[in-house]
This record gives structure tokens, C-alpha cells and sequence, in this order.
């Protein structure tokens, strides 16, 4: 079964400030959350807990490209 296209929920990746290493994904509801997010994780490259910051999954999934004619 396909997933519904109309959900307020998009896929988002989290961006470490340290390193700028992309380590984990998450579901957001952007109905509810218009600004970014942004958590403390662990980070395996500086092994530390640092600040990841909200950005594109940036795999093609979350939005329709143009197609060219």
C-alpha cells in the first residue's frame, strides 16, 4: 500500500553543528512544527553529545522534481 501524499508529516534529517555529518533521521509534523528542530544527540565522529540541527532528507522522496520536455 502506498502512503498517503496529503500528510502533514515530512521525513527531515538531523545535522550535526560539530561535524556536519547527517547520522539520524526523523518524522515531523510540520502542521504543528513550523520552525526547525533541533536536539542534542550523540554524535559517533567527535563521540560526543552535540546540537543537531533540522534539514532535508534530500533523497528525491519528499518533493515532486519537474520533469524536463
Amino acid at each position: 500500500m502506498a502512503k498517503n501524499s496529503k500528510s502533514k508529516r515530512k521525513l527531515v534529517g538531523l545535522v550535526s553543528e560539530a561535524s556536519g555529518h547527517r547520522t539520524y533521521y526523523t518524522i515531523k509534523n510540520t502542521q504543528n512544527t513550523t520552525e526547525k528542530l533541533s536536539l542534542k544527540k550523540y554524535d559517533p565522529l567527535t563521540r560526543k553529545h552535540e546540537l543537531y540541527v533540522e534539514t532535508k532528507k534530500n533523497l528525491g522522496r519528499n518533493e515532486v522534481k519537474a520533469r524536463k520536455s
